[in-house]
């Protein structure tokens, strides 16, 4: 026995040479495939001028009203119509808020009816990414890192920033829909949904103007001031995930890489955020993403096709199923995970790395009232509001896959300490 586990840590210790040179290979063969990717480039068009007069707005609009500033009540609504219109959207937002499954597919149906909001395709890929990472804590790989209390507390964190982004989102998504619908701005009706004042005067241009890079700059500020409190400063969360040893090793596994696949077999466009916690670092990011897809043709042209025709379930065998199954009954059960990765870049049908879907692993989680303040107090970091930059270096494909290996390294060493 002792000699079988000798041999187990002898071929584990063995993959990491090869994963290093590995690495090496990896971060040249990406920077030969993002130069593949980089042309055509796409117009990313910006208006300082206009960007600094809605923040001016802004800022005017509170110094008026200060904190007195409240969401008014619904029987304050001046017309039968708009009370239907607030009910309905209520109504839409609650029902789409059910899971990660039914918010991701609702971003993508915005975007596909108003190409124009360019935010819904970004939040549709990333909240795609939400659920990989939700169904990672329960894959093949990562249920062995953590214990069964850390992986639900992941997850409640993974969860409450997915929903309170599209209970925060949705609504304003769904006012322009329906004022496209009506041939009328609906904003005036923003603040019966508790959304930042800070939104408004970029609604208001946006209706005039249709600028989508800076309306989509503005929903990236202002979904991540929404989290900042009320999830990634809030005690609970700090105690049992942000400060805990287990977030710490996501990042070192790579696995905050948000990643765009370009087809089932055509690679992964994305990049990796260092500091989770970090809220200038998550603007910045959101940013970049938002250039990387946007202002590549291929980026876009192929990211939206695979969100087109490849269903969100939450298995990272939707874009990868040369290495991952959905069916545990196919999946590779051994403490040689990091070896068989080493070996092949396809593995075999009945060989591969669990990826369960969403439904498989997580039930809908209800989750607590959400705090209702204004985030935006009259004041705003003035670099937030400037031109999304093209990420140079951005083909993931394995950059990506040497995270998953770095994953498998680790579940191979926790089931050989066992």
């Amino acid at each position: 026995m002792r000699d079988d586990w000798l041999r187990s840590w002898m071929r584990l210790l063995g993959t990491v040479p090869r994963m290093t040179g590995e690495a090496l290979k990896g971060k040249y063969a990406g920077w030969k495939a993002s130069k593949r990717l980089r042309h055509p480039l796409r117009e990313i068009p910006w208006n300082s001028r206009s960007a600094e007069a809605a923040l001016a707005d802004a800022e005017r609009m509170f110094s008026m009203n200060g904190r007195s500033m409240r969401a008014p009540v619904t029987n304050m609504l001046q017309s039968e119509e708009d009370r239907e219109l607030v009910e309905l959207i209520h109504n839409e937002t609650t029902r789409s808020n059910r899971s990660n499954i039914t918010r991701t597919a609702a971003y993508l149906e915005c975007y596909n009816r108003f190409p124009e909001l360019h935010w819904a395709l970004l939040a549709h890929l990333v909240s795609r990414n939400g659920g990989y990472n939700m169904t990672d804590l329960k894959g093949g790989l990562m249920e062995d890192l953590m214990t069964g209390q850390q992986r639900e507390w992941m997850y409640r964190l993974l969860e409450r920033c997915n929903a309170l982004i599209f209970q925060d989102a949705y609504p304003q998504l769904l006012l322009y829909t329906h004022s496209r619908r009506l041939g009328r701005s609906c904003f005036h009706l923003l603040p019966f949904f508790h959304v930042s004042a800070f939104m408004v005067p970029f609604w208001d241009r946006f209706w005039t103007l249709r600028d989508s890079p800076l309306l989509t700059v503005a929903l990236i500020i202002n979904e991540q001031h929404y989290i900042e409190e009320r999830v990634i400063r809030n005690p609970y969360f700090q105690k049992h995930v942000t400060r805990c040893a287990s977030f710490r090793v996501h990042d070192w596994l790579h696995l905050n890489q948000i990643v765009f696949p370009l087809g089932q077999d055509s690679g992964l466009a994305g990049l990796i955020i260092e500091h989770f916690t970090n809220l200038n670092e998550r603007i910045g990011f959101g940013k970049s993403l938002y250039a990387l897809l946007f202002g590549y043709e291929q980026v876009l042209t192929q990211a939206h096709s695979f969100a087109q025709n490849v269903p969100h379930k939450g298995s990272r065998s939707e874009y990868w199923p040369q290495l991952f199954t959905p069916d545990i009954k196919k999946a590779l059960h051994s403490p040689y995970e990091s070896a068989a990765l080493n070996n092949k870049e396809r593995l075999p049908s009945n060989s591969k790395l669990y990826s369960p879907t969403l439904e498989q692993v997580w039930s809908d989680t209800p989750y607590e009232p959400i705090p209702r303040y204004d985030w935006f107090q009259g004041m705003l970091n003035p670099s937030y509001l400037s031109k999304p930059r093209r990420p140079f270096l951005f083909e993931m494909t394995h950059e990506h896959r040497f995270g998953i290996r770095k994953t498998a390294a680790g579940h191979d060493a926790e089931i050989l300490l066992q």
